[in-house]
């Protein structure tokens, strides 16, 4: 069995000779077999070993017992050894946990302090091949996504499991092969745990009455899982990527559009990826809330929904925004400046300028006080050379111009008259024509953009 984890740990390149593992011990069967192939492999290969017992005030002079046992092994094979103590009812209680919970918290918590203090670089957790298939049936009851079809995968970041290739009755055989002896936790014959039920009474029954290999075939199926999951969600990732933009204050959106054309299978897993960078967080982002997003596609412009970390995501024209708590003022607008010039139209020899940024208008026609500034109630602007006009608000309702950003762009007004939205559109009426006599001329610029971020969403 030994070669057979030595290959397993080879193909996923769990540990090389650099590196100081963190292991486990709680003096189960499944533990110390882990611990004593480790130790076997540390001579061979050279890297360090730290092994980590908790002992969860749970099981009163049984616990005291394990406690001792490792100390014992860790003391006769000079193993580094870190024993923690912790009221996990308590803990269980404190955080709304089960204890069950609690349990597979304080365990993961002493594992990351001895990491971090002993410099450690992987840490070592000993399930196996049937832990693996009770994990996919637990999934599957309780409904899952192709992850969780996974099971258990073999390395994660820093954790790793050098025995998902092996079933218990193998370890079983090594350690009695051995003479190794072993603590027996006498709750893991308590079926009042859905684990515990599953693996004393569900699998054995499915292997004594459907097929002697199911722990095996669910191992190989969950493998399978994992390289299709991985596959999918790098995908993901690349469609992302393509679905994406970020507007002028940094806010992520999803374009509805390009979204909508990704194939079907791929469309939760960029939701779920979308929401995770807008987030910037995973955990906690759950099947809840990628409905949640699909559900706001299909809403009316405007229509908000609050998700985690602080994250809202609205329905705007492109499809969806996604904001969070105090961006707004973190991305405040950026200083605009004008450059303004009067010109006589018989000493002008330059042609008609094409940036966008800067036009000119025929300054004999203009009423009132030219003013640059935000819209205000009433404003209009004239749409064709029939002197058709339009209001503002309807223009920015037709060319689909996000709400936030309609209180954000520049305009050049005479009195309540449009003449310019700075980026968008000009005024039909305010055009130099031959009968021009004097051109006012505007020219936009500042902030990072060169006031590009006032450019119309659709023109």
């Amino acid at each position: 069995m030994y070669e057979k984890v030595k290959r397993y740990i080879e193909k996923h390149h769990m540990i090389s000779e650099k590196d100081k593992v963190i292991t486990g011990v709680s003096g189960g069967a499944d533990s110390v077999c882990l611990l004593f192939i480790l130790i076997r492999l540390m001579e061979e290969r050279g890297f360090m070993l730290h092994a980590v017992h908790v002992n969860h005030g749970i099981r009163g002079e049984a616990a005291d017992r394990d406690e001792a046992y490792v100390r014992k092994i860790c003391g006769r094979r000079k193993v580094p050894l870190t024993v923690f103590r912790e009221n996990v009812p308590a803990y269980a209680k404190q955080h709304g946990l089960t204890e069950e919970e609690a349990g597979r918290e304080v365990r993961r918590e002493a594992f990351e302090n001895v990491m971090r203090q002993q410099k450690g670089t992987r840490i070592a957790l000993a399930h196996h091949m049937n832990d693996n298939a009770e994990t996919v049936l637990w999934n599957l009851c309780r409904g899952t996504s192709l992850k969780g079809l996974g099971g258990i995968a073999p390395v994660s970041g820093v954790w790793i499991r050098p025995l998902l290739c092996v079933k218990r009755r193998e370890i079983e055989s090594y350690l009695e092969k051995w003479g190794i002896s072993y603590c027996t936790d006498e709750t893991n014959a308590c079926n009042a745990y859905t684990r515990n039920r599953i693996r004393n009474e569900i699998i054995p029954y499915m292997e004594r009455n459907m097929n002697e290999q199911t722990v095996l075939h669910m191992a190989e199926t969950a493998e399978r899982m994992r390289v299709i999951e991985d596959y999918v969600r790098r995908e993901a990732l690349r469609l992302k990527g393509e679905c994406t933009v970020r507007d002028s204050l940094g806010r992520l959106i999803l374009k509805q559009g390009r979204f909508q054309a990704a194939d079907e299978a791929l469309r939760s897993y960029i939701l779920h990826e979308v929401l995770c960078e807008a987030a910037g967080h995973r955990k906690d982002i759950e099947a809840i809330h990628v409905k949640i997003l699909e559900e706001l596609l299909g809403k009316q412009v405007g229509r908000r929904a609050d998700l985690p970390y602080g994250t809202t995501a609205v329905r705007c024209y492109e499809g969806i925004r996604f904001e969070k708590a105090g961006e707004t003022e973190k991305n405040a607008e950026p200083e605009k400046k004008f450059a303004v010039r009067i010109l006589e139209r018989e000493e002008i020899s330059e042609a008609f300028p094409k940036n966008p940024y800067t036009k000119w208008f025929d300054y004999d026609i203009i009423k009132n006080t030219v003013k640059m500034r935000h819209r205000e109630p009433g404003d209009y602007l004239t749409i064709d050379k029939s002197g058709n006009t339009q209001k503002l608000k309807q223009y920015f309702i037709n060319e689909k111009i996000p709400r936030e950003m309609r209180d954000r762009l520049w305009l050049l007004a005479d009195g309540s008259h449009i003449i310019w939205i700075v980026g968008c559109r000009q005024n039909q009426m305010y055009q130099v024509t031959d009968k021009t006599k004097r051109i006012l001329e505007i020219q936009f610029y500042g902030g990072e953009n060169d006031g590009r971020d006032n450019k119309c969403y659709a023109q």
